[in-house]
This record gives structure tokens, C-alpha cells and sequence, in this order.
């Protein structure tokens, strides 16, 4: 195999905007989101394992979303707050790579991981005595590993065709942090196939577990309303609701940034879009979580109440 090794050794992002009062403005908010972000996943993973009461399947796959999101804006965050901040805003070849592909990683892993959170939903409501016996801790393990797996392979085959293109220049990437579609547009060589090759990923592993996703909905929509009581049915909702709405967050921007043909890309949108999932969704997800969860809150109120006790 013959690689055609780069001569361009930095990129330039050229970020958010250009404008310096604007930039301090963007860095405090964004500090700020990611400081809730930070906050909030973690606290999710201490509480799920500190509290017996939520080792359950549910909250197992809950602690993997939460360490996903940490890593995820952990990817982006911190070297677009010193851009933001800095006169220079280069990122070396290598480095970049890296940040595509821990991205492409925990994009397809979060895909799989979600759609592993659906099926816990589907057995937790539709087959309801049976769930202790086939939802099994064996299970959950087995499931998410194959979530970061699929997550893994994915990265590799981007990686695998993109280092097979040259870099000669310009280096200016007009995003705010080394995504894929952005990088391949400077290549001095022809990138059709690897954005071919993005589009039938994402038919796979982003449509693959949205429609099934809808699917199991589906069914969990037709056993809730078979439900004759409405408390019931409202309780049974409830334990969805959450996971929806971040699907709902998720799929969203993902399904818009990645299925549109590369020509009908803007460079705006695309920046608004990747800023959505890439660090507003890792903050909301934990506050949906928490807001909507009584078992959560619940421990965290004891939590509290047992440190105002002890103080």
C-alpha cells in the first residue's frame, strides 16, 4: 500500500467568527455550556454508581451516554476555547487526524449506543416480565461494547481513505475544529470517493439505527396505548420521554449535517449544526436526564440531604 503523505504540516481553523469582541463573548458562553456539560455527565456516572438502586440496565447504558458526551465535547471544546482566545489558530496534521478521528469514533458509537437505549425501552415496556431475564447485565455489556466497536471501525475506515488524499494547501479549514467534510475540501486530490464513502456510512450507521429506532417506538407507542388506565399509560411514557427527546437532538442535526450531497454544503450552517451536537447536546442531555428522572433526582436529593445531615 503506497500512502501520499501531506506537505501541508498545520492547519488554520478559522472558527466561529472573526470578530474580536465577538469572540470573547462566544468564549464565556461556551465555557460555560461546557462547564455544565462537564458537571452534568459526570455527576450521571458517580450517581449510577454510588446508587444501587439505579444498577439497572437503563442507567448502565445512561453512564456509557454520559462518559460518550464527556468525550465527545472533550474532543471539540478545549482547543476552540484557545482559539477563540489566540492570535494563531493552527492545529498540526497530526493532531487534527487525531480530533476526526476521536470524533467519527464517538459519532457512530453514540448512533449504536442510542439505538441500544431503544431496545432497553422496548423490553422495559413491551415485554415487561421478561425483562430482568433477558436484559442480563452479559447482555448490556455485550451491547455497548459492540456500540464503541462499531463506533471504532468506523473512524478506521475514514481514516484508512482519508490519509490516502494530499494536502499541498491552502491549509485554512473553515470550521471551528478538524470535521471531516471541512478537511476534505482542501485536499489537492480527488475526494469524491471519500465523500461517497461518508454518505453510505452515514446511510448504514446514522439512518440504520434511526429507523429502527422508529420502529421499536412504534411498537412501544401501540403497547402503551393498549394500556387501559391513564396513569399507566402516562408512566409508561415517561420512562420514554427522555430517551426521545434525545434522539430527537441527536438524529436531528446528524441526519441534517451528514445526508445532504457534499455540493449543498454552507459553511455557516455546517458550523451551527456540528456546534449543536458537538456541545449543546452533551450539556441538554444530562439536564433532560436529570429533570425528567425521578429515580436521579430522588439520589441526588439524598445526596444533599445527607451532607446537609453530616455538615
Amino acid at each position: 500500500m503506497t500512502w501520499n503523505y501531506t506537505k501541508v504540516e498545520e492547519f488554520i481553523l478559522l472558527g466561529l467568527t472573526s470578530k474580536p469582541d465577538l469572540q470573547i463573548i462566544l468564549f464565556v458562553i461556551i465555557l460555560i455550556i461546557y462547564m455544565i456539560s462537564l458537571l452534568g455527565n459526570s455527576l450521571i456516572i458517580v450517581v449510577s454508581r454510588i446508587s444501587p438502586r439505579l444498577h439497572t440496565p437503563m442507567y448502565f447504558f445512561l453512564s456509557n451516554l454520559s462518559f460518550l458526551d464527556l468525550s465527545f465535547t472533550t474532543s471539540v471544546v478545549p482547543k476552540m476555547l484557545i482559539n477563540l482566545l489566540s492570535p494563531k489558530n493552527g492545529i498540526s496534521f497530526d493532531a487534527c487526524f487525531t480530533q476526526m478521528v476521536v470524533h467519527m469514533c464517538l459519532g457512530g458509537s453514540e448512533c449504536c449506543l442510542l439505538l441500544a437505549m431503544a431496545y432497553d425501552r422496548y423490553v422495559a415496556i413491551c415485554r415487561p416480565l421478561h425483562y430482568t431475564t433477558i436484559m442480563h447485565p452479559c447482555l448490556c455489556i455485550k451491547m455497548a461494547s459492540s456500540c464503541w466497536i462499531t463506533g471504532f471501525l468506523n473512524a478506521l475506515i475514514h481514516m484508512s481513505f482519508a490519509l490516502r488524499l494530499s494536502f499541498c494547501g491552502p491549509n485554512a479549514i473553515n470550521h471551528f475544529f478538524c470535521e471531516i467534510p471541512s478537511v476534505l475540501e482542501l485536499s489537492c486530490t480527488d475526494a469524491s470517493l471519500n465523500r461517497t464513502i461518508i454518505f453510505f456510512c452515514a446511510m448504514t450507521l446514522v439512518m440504520g439505527p434511526f429507523f429502527l429506532i422508529l420502529i421499536t417506538y412504534g411498537y412501544i407507542i401501540f403497547n402503551i396505548l393498549k394500556i387501559t388506565t391513564s396513569m399507566g399509560r402516562k408512566k409508561a411514557f415517561s420512562t420514554c420521554a427522555s430517551h426521545m427527546m434525545v434522539v430527537t437532538l441527536f438524529y436531528g442535526t446528524i441526519i441534517f449535517m451528514y445526508m445532504r450531497p457534499g455540493d449543498t454544503h454552507v459553511a455557516h450552517q455546517d458550523k451551527m449544526a456540528t456546534l449543536f451536537y458537538s456541545v449543546m447536546t452533551p450539556m441538554l442531555n444530562p439536564l433532560i436526564y436529570t429533570l425528567r428522572n425521578k429515580d436521579v433526582k430522588g439520589v441526588l436529593l439524598g445526596i444533599v440531604r445527607k451532607k446537609h445531615v453530616l455538615g
